[in-house]
């Protein structure tokens, strides 16, 4: 059990491949190879699925929940080139003080993914803009709030993007504005983390809303005075078509103005993957997912 759980923290914690951990354990006298490692998460996947389906019971008891997903290159997917884009999928929530994360592989990155994830699940759900997640919003009870961290994103990189010339004859580009505007949001946040829902609510409602309707009022008068294959533009129209996500952690104490913390439970992952690379099979990508 030591070993196996040696194992599993190494490569899923410390991002180790198995080929190092091969290495790593003949210096101590060890015989074990990648195969068998392989191997023994896989079963492993079989042996933990009673905790994982106790797991998604328990997410199921909040109604508030937060999901992402990343590629992942699994090189014996049927009907798929090892090149092609395959996808790890994350949901994340529960009880505020008791929230669990669950990985789970799929080759598809279509709108019956996520409809089969969160089946039977009624509330909020925070994502990114990726519209996958629309088809199970509108077949059940499920609001859709947006994550502000990727709008801002879109303007960071539309100001970065900007010419050295531009940054330094002391205008302020519109990208540079709309980051003052957002980061306005992110300042009254920071205030309200020790707050109860109940009084997070209604400071957003009286020092959040005006803060966005004077930002929508700003993106949509601007907007048409751009360039339609500017990094600025795309970053206003990705938020102007999203203003209904992103404005509805307002509307719920207990919503958060970004999907951070998934992204964050997702990042281990994709850390890991640039070292191991790939999993050679469907079987050991859910393994690794379990």
């Amino acid at each position: 059990i030591s070993l196996l759980a040696y194992i599993i923290v190494a490569k899923y914690c410390d991002a180790l491949p198995l080929y190092r951990l091969e290495k790593i354990l003949a210096r101590y006298g060890g015989s074990i190879t990648r195969t068998s490692m392989a191997n023994w998460i896989m079963r492993l996947c079989d042996t933990f699925m009673p905790l994982i389906n106790l797991m998604k019971e328990h997410q199921r008891t909040s109604d508030y929940l937060q999901a992402d997903e990343t590629r992942l290159q699994v090189l014996k997917e049927p009907g798929k080139s090892a090149t092609s884009d395959k996808w790890m999928w994350l949901i994340r929530g529960g009880p505020p003080d008791q929230p669990v994360v669950i990985f789970e592989y799929d080759a598809s990155r279509s709108a019956e993914v996520p409809s089969r994830l969160l089946e039977g699940f009624s509330g909020s759900l925070q994502t990114d803009g990726y519209a996958g997640y629309n088809q199970v919003c509108r077949e059940n009870d499920i609001t859709r709030i947006g994550c502000w961290d990727h709008a801002r994103r879109k303007f960071k990189d539309a100001s970065k993007a900007l010419p050295v010339k531009q940054k330094h004859n002391g205008k302020i580009s519109k990208a540079d504005i709309a980051l003052s505007k957002i980061s306005k949001l992110y300042a009254i946040e920071g205030n309200l983390k020790s707050m109860t829902p109940e009084h997070r609510y209604q400071q957003r409602q009286q020092l959040s809303l005006p803060i966005l309707e004077d930002l929508k009022g700003w993106l949509e008068k601007n907007i048409s005075k751009l360039p339609k294959d500017s990094l600025t533009y795309t970053a206003m129209y990705y938020t102007l078509n999203q203003w209904e996500t992103l404005t509805g952690y307002c509307d719920n104490g207990h919503l958060r103005i970004s999907n951070i913390l998934a992204e964050n439970a997702i990042r281990p992952l994709a850390i890991g993957r640039r070292n191991w690379l790939f999993s050679d099979t469907p079987k050991g990508a859910q393994g690794s997912a379990t």
